[in-house]
């Protein structure tokens, strides 16, 4: 592929809301009709490099990539010259002359920057420590398949604020819909990502709320994540500074009665969020975890088909 003429999804930032509405449409209809985009990828060779465990994440990408017609190689930095000092530069020029794509999951945003600057075939973000768009393009389709992706929403992410709340802020902000972060102040999101919110004219507001009743009031979709993110040190004075703000059944009392409840997976039940909450019928979270399929499969044809 040309280098000029491929396209990255590095973060959300780098698209319009035009954009990401095409390919929420797309994964809508290939969710509805998978057959009908099995040539898609076809011939091409796409490699995970996977720096960090995984289940929905490279289930989803390696049968996305198969029911595409393409084929997926799973990789990891300690099983490849990176591990033994090979720059990530050489690296990224040496699969872009083996392969049509690489999905990287990983610690530094930096990491998948390199791989987009210096190889010639697109590059998709699975995660990293700064962003998880991938996450927030299911999101939205699973918002978006509840009838809620519209201004009036009232959509609120409460406890730690992570990668994915990044995300959501950014995604939100593209689509020109509210959002509310529920999170004590020391767990707020990075200055740059609220700078960003505020910057976006089309955006639909930012509002931090420290108290998680006030947060959830009202609320048409209650989001939370993992306390402790991967890789981080279990902190028992950080559980106990969170614990106000778990998901549980007197904290959705708050919220409007038929509140959808969301979670990114995997959950710590009855830690950020209880049981009886996950399993309820508020709970949209397994629909959410299979839209990743699809949004993916949406987001590929989008990329080898501009």
């Amino acid at each position: 592929m040309d280098k000029k003429n491929k396209k990255d999804f590095l973060t959300l930032k780098d698209y319009s809301r035009e954009e990401i509405e095409y390919i929420l449409d797309l994964s809508g209809k290939i969710k509805r009709d998978k057959n009908k985009y099995d040539k898609v990828m076809e011939g091409k060779n796409i490699a995970m490099l996977f720096d960090k465990h995984s289940t929905r994440t490279r289930i989803s990408f390696e049968v996305g990539i198969n029911l595409l017609g393409g084929n997926s190689i799973c990789l990891d930095s300690k099983s490849l010259h990176l591990n033994r000092g090979e720059t990530y530069r050489d690296t990224a020029m040496i699969f872009s002359r083996y392969l049509d794509g690489v999905i990287i999951r990983t610690f530094k945003q930096k990491t998948v920057e390199d791989f987009a600057k210096y190889g010639n075939i697109p590059v998709i973000n699975g995660l990293t420590d700064v962003y998880h768009p991938c996450q927030v393009l299911a999101d939205l389709l699973t918002i978006k398949e509840s009838g809620l992706l519209h201004k009036k929403l009232k959509f609120t992410y409460i406890g730690d604020s992570n990668n994915v709340t990044n995300s959501l802020i950014i995604g939100f902000s593209k689509m020109g819909i509210a959002i509310t972060i529920g999170c004590p102040e020391k767990y707020m999101p990075p200055k740059e990502i609220l700078e960003y919110a505020e910057s976006q004219k089309e955006g639909g507001g930012l509002n931090l709320v420290f108290d998680p009743e006030e947060a959830v009031k009202d609320a048409d979709i209650i989001y939370t994540d993992a306390w402790i993110s991967m890789g981080d040190e279990t902190s028992n004075h950080k559980i106990m500074e969170l614990e106000s703000y778990q998901v549980n059944s007197d904290l959705l009392k708050y919220a409007k009665e038929a509140v959808k409840v969301m979670h990114c997976l995997p959950a710590h039940r009855d830690q950020e969020i209880t049981s009886e909450v996950l399993d309820s019928e508020n709970s949209i979270v397994f629909k959410q975890a299979e839209n990743r399929l699809y949004a993916q499969m949406g987001l590929m044809t989008y990329l080898y088909n501009i």
